[in-house]
């Protein structure tokens, strides 16, 4: 996208934006001419299926839109193949600094893409429920599990873990489990709109409902979903086939999209450069949360969650 006809463009509606003829002009030589309708029609249906994403600069939004399109996958939060998930900036202070949509994948959109390299026979995540674990084999130390005939009387049990394994064509078959414990410990500790006590107070019911806003983050709304992508990536990632594309894909998850298609991982930048930041500094993997910055979703709406 040309850098000086995006930053020309004053803060107007998200369909306003890509109707501009320089823009749409942009939008055409990355998805075709015959795409380019249904293109910025998909984004804009998004857009007003999440309006916190109104608040997100149209560049990002933009972005990461370009990005799903190239994947081949929808932004239709009914779909839940990926998401544009609005993010604000913080410094220490306070203040915001920006307002951008990241590109996040969807459980959905890890099974499509593992489904295209043509090597995955099967690809999926269950939910223990409890009860159905039976601790581990001595012998192997392999997980047991003794599944629930009756799906009727299965659904109304408390999920207590969540088992994810795929098959490969050639016969290789992987599975790992964790605990639900363990999920809301990893949740609790990379999401920065997740609080593992508040989670649980809200499962309470002790949250007064003048706040309950400020728990909007998918990690609240809908745990098992996004425990469910978590379980797809972490297996996938170590021990799956990945191709070009979703390798990508991959790298590029939970990212904001700059404007050459690189990703900015929004968690790990460093906002106030004093020397004290520097020297507290820590490698990170772009999962794991910056100390020098705040993140806070503003609102998650709509859709199925990943």
């Amino acid at each position: 996208m040309n850098n000086e006809v995006l930053a020309a463009q004053p803060r107007t509606g998200i369909a306003t934006f890509l109707s501009n003829d320089k823009v749409k002009a942009n939008i055409m030589q990355v998805v075709g001419q015959k795409s380019t309708t249904r293109f910025i029609a998909s984004v804009v249906s998004a857009v007003q299926n999440t309006p916190a994403l109104q608040e997100c600069s149209n560049n990002s939004i933009l972005s990461a839109a370009l990005l799903g399109e190239a994947l081949n996958l929808s932004p239709s939060p009914q779909l839940g193949q990926f998401y544009m998930i609005p993010y604000k900036k913080k410094d220490r202070n306070g203040q915001i600094i920006s307002v951008d949509a990241q590109f996040q994948l969807g459980a959905k959109g890890y099974k499509q893409l593992a489904m295209r390299t043509g090597q995955y026979k099967d690809l999926d995540v269950i939910y223990i429920r409890k009860g159905e674990y039976l601790g581990r084999d001595r012998a192997t130390g392999k997980h047991k599990f003794e599944f629930i005939e009756d799906d009727a009387i299965r659904e109304e049990l408390p999920v207590i873990g969540y088992l994810a394994y795929f098959e490969l064509l050639n016969g290789f078959r992987k599975e790992i489990f964790w605990t639900k414990t363990k999920m809301e410990k990893h949740a609790d500790q990379y999401s920065q709109a997740f609080s593992l006590n508040d989670y649980y107070l809200l499962l309470e019911g002790k949250i007064p409902k003048k706040d309950l806003w400020k728990y909007s983050s998918f990690w609240y709304k809908s745990f098992d979903e996004m425990a469910e992508k978590t379980m797809i990536r972490q297996l996938i990632s170590k021990w799956g086939i990945m191709s070009i594309e979703m390798s990508d894909a991959y790298e590029r998850d939970m990212a904001v999209i700059n404007e050459d298609g690189s990703p900015r991982y929004i968690d790990n930048e460093a906002v106030n450069q004093h020397e004290s930041d520097l020297s507290q500094a820590n490698t990170v993997d772009f999962e794991e949360p910056s100390e020098t910055v705040s993140n806070e979703v503003i609102e998650e709406t709509g859709g199925d969650p990943f």
